[in-house]
């Protein structure tokens, strides 16, 4: 039983270890000015190669006033450098309410990057619209 353990945690090592990990945010100004503007919308993403990132990501609170999550998926651009494509889409509802949009990850510091991002809904609203929205984020890379 330990072997099989210990060979579990080993596995599980190896695959962190060789894998790129990023924390994500977005700015958002609807919020009161608290540390919430940044902390609102946090998630985490596991780099599956090189060019596809999945993760999750805090989205608010639904009508139960529980806290939502969302999937997001991103594909990095060869064609621009720090360019990339992104989907998000909720937990419930998921093919309803779902958003594509395009993106440029700058680097900062270190692991540390500015993304600029513009997105869309899929679908329509019920007047036939669909917005857009421009967003701000941050991202750090381990």
């Amino acid at each position: 039983m330990k072997k099989l353990f210990f060979t579990g945690i080993f596995a599980l090592a190896t695959l962190f270890a060789s894998s790129q990990i990023m924390v994500v945010t977005s700015y958002d100004g609807d919020q009161e000015e608290t540390i919430d503007k940044l902390t609102a919308n946090m998630g985490i993403g596991f780099s599956v190669n090189d060019n596809i990132t999945i993760g999750f990501m805090k989205a608010g609170e639904n009508d139960e006033g529980d806290d939502s999550y969302d999937l997001w998926a991103r594909y990095n651009l060869d064609m621009m450098e720090g360019g990339y494509v992104s989907l998000q889409m909720p937990t419930s509802d998921g093919t309803d309410n779902m958003s594509i949009g395009l993106g440029m990850a700058v680097n900062v510091s270190g692991g540390l990057y500015l993304e600029p991002n513009y997105s869309m809904s899929v679908s329509e609203d019920d007047d036939g619209d669909r917005e857009g929205t421009f967003n701000l984020g941050l991202s750090y890379r381990f």
